[in-house]
Formats: C-alpha cells, structure tokens, sequence
C-alpha cells in the first residue's frame, strides 16, 4: 500500500473509512472515453491480479460492454482525472460521485461479494 496524502487520509477519516492507498504500479479500470461526461463515477472491488479495484467512469450510465473500461496504472490516474485522485484511499466497497458543487461517496457493501 502507497502512503496517503493529507487530502486522502482527511477523506477516509471524513466518511468513515480505513485507508487503502493503492500502490502507483497497480491498475484501474477507466473508461477513459467517457471521462468529459458527469457526474464521474467511481467505485471499488477488492483487489485481484494486479489490479487495485477501483472503477471510474463519466455520465449517468454504467456500460457492460466488455471494451468500456481500459486497464490504467493507478500512477497516471492524476493525468487523466484529477478531481478523483483524493478518494483513492477509500476502501473496497466505497463508491463516490462527484459532479459540479456535489459531491456524494457512501458505502456499498454487495462491491465485496464476489459474482457467482
């Protein structure tokens, strides 16, 4: 686990959550096509195979199209998506919505289960 920020460790604190910064070599997935869209959208799975667990994506929708989200190292997130970059120390199974002015993270426990 990567060392929180003061930003990022303020978040977790502020809704309750243990921090789990993610290593900068591990992977999200991001629909990087999407990201002008609002409000931006992120959750996150436990970690598995290389990647950190978390999912970001722009609008209202959630695609499943299999090619909706690319692999990207959690380092280059900054690049592509700025605003989110002080959330990724939330645990699994939080969520975050983030749009002009409102900005709403809650817990989500069924991001734990895994699919049967």
């Amino acid at each position: 686990m990567a060392h929180a920020t003061d930003q990022q460790a303020a978040i977790c604190k502020r809704f309750g959550s243990s921090v789990s910064v993610p290593s900068s070599d591990l992977k999200v997935g991001i629909a990087l096509q999407t990201l002008g869209l609002t409000p931006l959208n992120a959750f996150r799975h436990p970690p598995e195979a290389g990647t950190c667990g978390w999912y970001i994506w722009g609008g209202e929708h959630l695609s499943k199209a299999s090619d909706f989200f690319q692999p990207l190292h959690v380092a280059h997130v900054a690049e592509h998506c700025p605003t989110l970059v002080p959330y990724l120390g939330l645990a699994p199974g939080w969520r975050v919505l983030l749009a002009p002015a409102h900005e709403d993270v809650w817990y989500d426990e069924s991001l734990l289960k895994t699919e049967v």
